[in-house]
């Protein structure tokens, strides 16, 4: 029951700077990208729903359904700063379809 959530202080920055510049007011939610398999998990803006968990990090707000923070384990939101393939990383205890790699689903890349 001891879930982990952590985002790292880069990645508050990077979201944060992202949200400013395109003047966006939204919570962030951590989601499973459609149509890659395994399925990596992803950032996107969105409305927090009822079977969402609601998680403040450092006046950020990220969402994460209840159903797939059960399914993921502890989550850590990354971003790796590698030149044109900087992008956030979120890593969980159990991905989706077994891969250990790390998926790079961004939605603030450039």
């Amino acid at each position: 029951e001891d879930l982990m959530f952590e985002v790292t202080s880069s990645a508050v920055e990077n979201l944060k700077s992202y949200l400013e510049q395109n003047k966006i007011e939204s919570a962030v939610r951590i989601a499973l990208m459609q149509g890659a398999d395994p399925a990596p998990l992803g950032l996107a803006l969105d409305e927090s729903k009822e079977s969402d968990k609601v998680f403040e990090e450092k006046e950020l707000t990220f969402l994460v359904d209840q159903e797939l923070l059960d399914t993921c384990g502890s989550t850590k939101v990354d971003f790796m700063d590698a030149g044109y393939r900087s992008g956030f990383s979120i890593t969980s205890t159990n991905p989706h379809g077994g891969s250990g790699g790390c998926s790079s689903g961004s939605c603030a890349s450039g």
